[in-house]
């Protein structure tokens, strides 16, 4: 059947060079073939990344949760002009040290974040805590009139997303969830030739974030000195069932259901925000999950290996398809991340920010001879069929269409978190909207989170992503 697509996919390639910006926030241009023979052959075009950075007002900023996370942001943050660090709160007392080591000894400096909270030359907060503590820091902060960068998963509990959302639009400021991906000027690019029709219909999403090392697997150097002294953690376990001391849960602690969301709120979140942002999705309905304890037996209680099948409805958005997830933290491929859109007619592979347009075209003509029950029936019979294919199509007809892989790369020293801290900063600066929102932000952690509720309970968890509640 003819794709009705196939004029406007060619519209598409003409002007491929000059493409527009799906993502306004993230101006980019494809260093296209000059003229339309090059459209023949495989080619490398690089995504030229054009966006000045400027600051028009001071930005004061305060980071809660100054641990491997925290320091990126915040590193990040500032290559921002105009942005200025203004306190750091952290429950472990040789974090706040190494602050004062690094911005000099009048740093003001804090175990309680509501001290941040409170002061009036504070513009936005950045919450880089254990996931536990996310949606409470954010409620209090918005409460107090702060902008928010929330790291992902912006919630702990599928619960607490739709009392964030609620309040992020009531304050009127700016809420912006941490998977700098969908910042991305690769994502956007991937993005648009979706939209183009590129690979014709899309029926399926893999998506993998393998790993293969102790740190990869978040089993980071705890100091000599943790304790529950210096890592306050009377106040830590404020919004946790009441827990005896433990160090790794307190800096192990992604691997702990008590504390932290697993594989998949550190991972599994990322895959998901990208591709909704490249389908422009709004959830999957049905969500199953299964893992194992495959090496990293240290104790924890979330699975070092993990996979995840959920199904999106068909909608205004995109058709249906099926995604499936997968992370394995002992990889034997030394570690890998990897976002397949499938379609009826390619593929786009979406490696980081470089992105492979890989094209597979059905023949007219259906199917026949080769391995086939043609060779089952008598001659005679073969050969009267063969007459009647042989009257019915052409040479033309049974031959596959081909069109050459293209692929689009990142600038050299471009950096996808220094755009996503723009975009932030820019949005509290002249209230421009962020891609994303809390909305966002909680559509992409609700999935996430299901998948650990679904390995847990063994069953699979039904989801209103129009509504954005459990079924």
């Amino acid at each position: 059947m003819k794709n009705d697509n196939s004029a406007s996919r060619r519209r598409f390639l003409q002007k491929i060079g000059a493409t527009s910006l799906v993502a306004a926030s993230s101006p980019f241009a494809s260093l296209a073939a000059n003229d339309l023979a090059n459209q023949a052959k495989a080619e490398e075009r690089i995504l030229r990344y054009e966006k000045k950075i400027s600051a028009n007002d001071k930005v004061r900023i305060g980071v809660i949760g100054y641990g491997v996370q925290g320091h990126f942001d915040l590193r990040t943050a500032l290559k921002v002009p105009g942005v200025e660090l203004a306190a750091i709160c952290d429950l472990y007392t040789g974090r706040l040290e190494n602050a004062k080591e690094q911005f000099g000894k009048d740093l003001f400096t804090t175990t309680n974040y509501k001290d941040i909270l409170d002061k009036s030359d504070i513009d936005a907060v950045l919450i880089c805590t254990h996931d536990v503590w996310h949606a409470r820091i954010a409620l209090d902060a918005l409460a107090k009139g702060k902008h928010v960068y929330c790291e992902k998963p912006m919630i702990y509990k599928i619960a607490e997303g739709n009392p964030v959302v609620v309040a992020a639009k009531k304050s009127g400021k700016v809420f912006q969830v941490g998977s700098q991906r969908v910042s991305s000027i690769g994502y956007a690019k991937a993005k648009e030739l979706l939209a183009a029709g590129e690979i014709g219909k899309l029926n399926m999403v893999n998506a993998v974030y393998d790993r293969q090392s102790s740190i990869g697997a978040w089993e980071y150097t705890i100091p000599k000195d943790a304790n529950a002294m210096t890592t306050n953690w009377d106040k830590f376990i404020e919004v946790t069932n009441k827990m005896n001391f433990d160090a790794k849960k307190f800096f192990w602690w992604r691997a702990f259901k008590e504390v932290g969301t697993g594989v998949a709120g550190d991972l599994f979140i990322h895959l998901l925000s990208g591709t909704h942002f490249m389908t422009n999705s709004k959830g999957p309905e049905s969500i199953y999950s299964t893992g194992q304890f495959s090496y990293w037996k240290d104790g924890r209680n979330l699975p070092d290996v993990m996979s995840g099948v959920m199904q999106y409805p068909d909608s205004p958005e995109h058709p249906a398809f099926q995604m499936t997830l997968q992370v394995n933290f002992i990889s034997g491929t030394g570690g890998q991340e990897i976002i397949q859109l499938v379609g009826s007619e390619g593929v786009i592979q979406v490696q980081g920010n470089n992105i492979t347009l890989k094209h597979s075209l059905m023949p007219e003509a259906p199917g026949f001879g080769g391995y086939d029950s043609l060779f089952t029936f008598s001659k005679s019979m073969q050969e009267e069929m063969q007459k009647d294919f042989d009257a019915k199509w052409t040479p033309e007809q049974r031959k596959r269409k081909t069109k050459e892989n293209i692929v689009f790369k990142a600038p050299a020293g471009y950096d996808d978190h220094l755009d996503h801290f723009t975009n932030f900063f820019d949005a509290v600066r002249i209230g421009k909207q962020v891609i994303e929102d809390a909305e966002f932000g909680f559509r992409a952690a609700a999935p996430a989170l299901a998948c650990n509720e679904s390995f847990l309970s063994k069953k699979i968890v039904k989801w209103d992503p129009v509504n954005m509640k459990l079924k």
